[in-house]
């Protein structure tokens, strides 16, 4: 598993922890039952606080990718084919809304944001 941290980002550092492991899990990177670095392990790869690592350890579990087993490690979680479809969809709406917004933002109207989704799309 590769991380790249920006410590530079306005994101929180557990958020990019958390979006780049799902994203790992939701591009077959990592697969049904692999398991994730411990945490002591991760934080000290990674020059980070073993709070932060279990913190987004945490946010993985909530939301369904991971599973921890006490005294075992932290795993990723059995395949459910309609939530990694929800999580690909929210990540292109995430990716679309901060589109619209930066054009926006520069004066784009909604019809020329069309226009130009629509020659984006031409080429596909």
């Amino acid at each position: 598993m590769h991380i790249i941290l920006n410590n530079q980002s306005m994101v929180p550092i557990y958020e990019q922890l958390v979006d780049q492991i799902k994203s790992e899990i939701l591009s077959g990177g990592l697969s049904e039952n692999d398991a994730l670095p411990s945490v002591r392990t991760l934080s000290g790869e990674l020059r980070i606080s073993a709070l932060t690592v279990k913190k987004a350890y945490d946010r993985l579990e909530e939301e369904g990718f991971v599973v921890t087993v006490h005294g075992k490690g932290t795993y990723v979680a059995a395949a459910d084919r309609q939530l990694a479809l929800e999580a690909r969809k929210k990540t292109v709406e995430d990716a679309f809304a901060a589109a619209v917004q930066k054009a926006s933002a520069v004066g784009f109207t909604k019809d020329e944001i069309m226009e130009i989704l629509e020659i984006i799309l031409e080429d596909y």
